[in-house]
């Protein structure tokens, strides 16, 4: 299942643009460079690492919780390079430890990972945000990788599911971990984003064009603070499964980079 998830409701959304429209694309970062650095957007009220943020052009908005979610993709590992740097959470990275990297579950989420080419899984829990390759899901620790067999290959096909995501609290004069109690972020109003422009003239052509095929279309600004973006978006249901059956038909149908967001 591809991934994008809700936010308010919550729901993963990447910025990426239609030739010509004025966001730039998503960034290729070696697995031997570090990272960019992590701009949050104005306007959000929420923790640091939950604010949406801009890799090279591109924003990315965490989920607000991580209840019932699943994806398949393609996991990679990273190492010495990272190894004592600050994760996005404040933590040190410890490529030793059993942590990894998303680009929109929330902090401390336990993801179980089951490595679908061997069988074999673990439990790692998110400390940081990436990976920013292009088809890539999570970014395991080099322990991580051992574990999962493939250290020597680089990358693997996996399945992560959210095992829930703590909360430390105080008992008995000692800190303990619970999981969190979240809502159903796979229902919600979805909308598939099909492009996003500088003009506006283009994107309400867009919208006409689309609404001519019987597509509920709305446009939504947005002010990156430097620069304001009408975004066309197309209607795509109430529930999460929905929308991603949306998503891939308009892939197919001249629109490769659409993906799901969440009003």
């Amino acid at each position: 299942m591809k991934h994008l998830f809700l936010f308010g409701g919550g729901l993963l959304i990447i910025l990426t643009a239609l030739s010509g429209c004025g966001e730039l694309k998503a960034p290729r970062v070696s697995s031997t460079e570090p990272y960019p650095p992590i701009t949050a957007t104005k306007k959000q009220m929420a923790p640091p690492t939950q604010k949406p943020y801009r890799i090279k052009g591109k924003t990315y908005y965490p989920i607000p919780s991580s209840e019932g979610f699943r994806e398949t993709g393609l996991a990679s590992w990273y190492g010495g390079y990272f190894h004592g740097r600050k994760t996005s959470n404040g933590e040190t990275y410890n490529m030793h430890g059993t942590t990894a990297a998303h680009k929109t579950l929330p902090m401390n989420t336990f993801l179980l990972v089951e490595n679908l080419e061997n069988g074999r899984e673990m439990t790692v829990r998110v400390n940081d945000r990436g990976p920013f390759h292009k088809g890539r899901i999570i970014d395991i620790s080099r322990t991580g990788a051992e574990k999962l067999g493939f250290i020597d290959k680089g990358t693997t096909r996996v399945r992560i599911t959210a095992l829930g995501e703590a909360a430390a609290y105080g008992e008995a004069g000692k800190t303990v971990k619970k999981f969190k109690d979240h809502p159903d972020f796979r229902r919600g109003e979805f909308y598939v984003q099909i492009g996003s422009f500088v003009d506006e003239k283009n994107a309400r052509r867009l919208r006409d064009k689309m609404s001519t095929r019987g597509r509920i279309v709305v446009i939504q600004k947005f002010d990156r603070g430097d620069q304001l973006f009408f975004r066309v978006q197309v209607k795509a249901g109430t529930t999460l499964d929905e929308a991603e059956l949306v998503e891939k038909t308009l892939n197919r149908s001249g629109f490769p980079e659409a993906y799901v967001v969440a009003h």
